[in-house]
């Protein structure tokens, strides 16, 4: 799980001129210990996510940030920029002397390949944030054009995934078994 250091109700980071305010390090470092302390499973991961960066706080604001969240238990330590380039990431990555390992949305920044975040050394995963929704709204869209220049889904149809496709992805018949085990 991901959580990151604004105050709630959170503004997303990406909404231009939205309101950045972060939480208290103490106040973080808290809900960063409750999550580790009342973890059940050994594989679940508590990354927090500092959005100093978002917020123009500077890099030794998020240093000082993920210093002390690491120091509360945090697994993994995400940092995110709102720049168009990965300059801030990389330089934070740099300045990184923690012992947990990075996390990092590089959405704005295609450029930021896997052997450049590989060169950086301390980052074990990257989260594509959006991709797939932006993704799936662009074959939606496509999708419904051709239907309606078509006049229907005669030509669409082959080009889309079949319907046991989606039933094998929401595993249908793990349900039907349940549904037969469980239900009265």
């Amino acid at each position: 799980v991901v959580i990151e250091d604004k105050t709630f109700p959170k503004v997303t980071s990406l909404v231009d001129g939205g309101r950045q305010e972060l939480l208290r390090i103490e106040e973080f470092q808290g809900k960063i210990e409750a999550a580790i302390n009342t973890r059940k499973d050994p594989d679940f991961l508590v990354i927090a996510r500092t959005e100093a960066l978002i917020a123009g706080l500077g890099e030794e604001e998020a240093l000082k940030r993920a210093r002390a969240y690491e120091t509360a238990g945090a697994d993994m330590i995400l940092i995110h920029s709102k720049k168009k380039d990965p300059s801030e990431i990389e330089s934070f990555a740099r300045a990184w002397d923690g012992n947990v390992p990075l996390t990092i949305v590089p959405n704005a920044y295609p450029e930021l390949d896997a052997s450049r975040i590989e060169t950086l050394g301390n980052i074990r995963m990257v989260i594509y944030g959006n991709y797939g929704v932006r993704a799936a709204t662009a074959a939606m869209q496509t999708a419904f054009r051709r239907i309606i220049a078509d006049g229907g889904v005669q030509n669409v149809h082959k080009d889309i995934a079949p319907v046991e496709e989606i039933f094998r992805l929401q595993r249908t018949d793990e349900t039907k078994v349940n549904e037969r085990a469980f239900l009265r």
